[in-house]
């Protein structure tokens, strides 16, 4: 559980003091959707690996 807080500390941290609020607002959407995008990757390989890698 430390681990979740420490990189949500850094995460808060990285964008503390920019100034368009345009261009944080994109980078935030942008790290969100990279994260479902490597879950989902994630996800599909475990889920092929698991059922015998049939497609």
């Amino acid at each position: 559980m430390g681990t979740l807080s420490h990189f949500s500390n850094l995460y808060s941290q990285a964008f503390e003091g920019c100034k368009p609020a345009a261009l944080v607002l994109l980078l935030k959407a942008y790290s969100v959707f990279c994260a479902i995008m490597i879950f989902m990757a994630v996800y599909a390989l475990t889920d092929r690996a698991l059922n015998g890698w049939d497609f």
